[in-house]
């Protein structure tokens, strides 16, 4: 009897584990060549806008730009944003990078967002996305949600969720893209 919920256990952590890796793997090949879309966002001083106008296309060369959707009442997303300041300023200096905090808060909940920032220190562009458009065109249904953006406008990376570490596995990727 032992022995049958020993394998049991083992055969449902492997069957997640698959899953897990399966659905990571296929959110990043799908994600892989498509350009940052043009759906309207806003500043978060109400200003209307699109990622795409902070980013580079096909005839104007950008900077290697990170998108991190995330939300006020979000602690994961709010951890790797704190994680990722600690190191974003030498990230810009050594990759020519920049990042841009998209919050997915309602325009109820917006009021929250910039005392956060303020508090925090963030050194981040932040926009918002409070029609959800831009969710709905990404297709993304968990937060932190991010993509990395080479310097032509190409998503060429997606991670949901967030671990410690994962801002180090982030800046591997921005390092290759920076031919450093």
């Amino acid at each position: 009897m032992k022995m049958k919920r020993i394998f049991l256990a083992t055969l449902l952590v492997s069957i997640f584990s698959f899953t897990t890796f399966a659905q990571t793997d296929t959110n990043s090949a799908a994600a892989s060549g498509k350009k940052v879309p043009s759906t309207e966002i806003k500043t978060i001083d109400g200003k209307t806008t699109t990622l795409q106008d902070y980013v580079g296309t096909d005839t104007q060369k950008g900077k290697i730009t990170v998108i991190s959707l995330w939300a006020s009442w979000c602690k994961p997303c709010q951890t790797e944003l704190d994680a990722i300041a600690d190191l974003y300023e030498e990230w810009q200096e050594e990759y020519d990078m920049q990042l841009l905090a998209v919050t997915i808060d309602t325009r109820r909940a917006l009021a929250k967002v910039t005392p956060i920032v303020e508090a925090k220190g963030w050194e981040y562009t932040i926009l918002s996305d409070t029609n959800q458009a831009l969710r709905t065109t990404l297709n993304f249904q968990s937060i932190p949600h991010t993509l990395l953006v080479d310097q032509n406008g190409n998503i060429v990376d997606v991670h949901s969720g967030y671990s410690p570490g994962d801002e180090y596995e982030l800046e591997d990727k921005i390092k290759a893209l920076s031919g450093k």
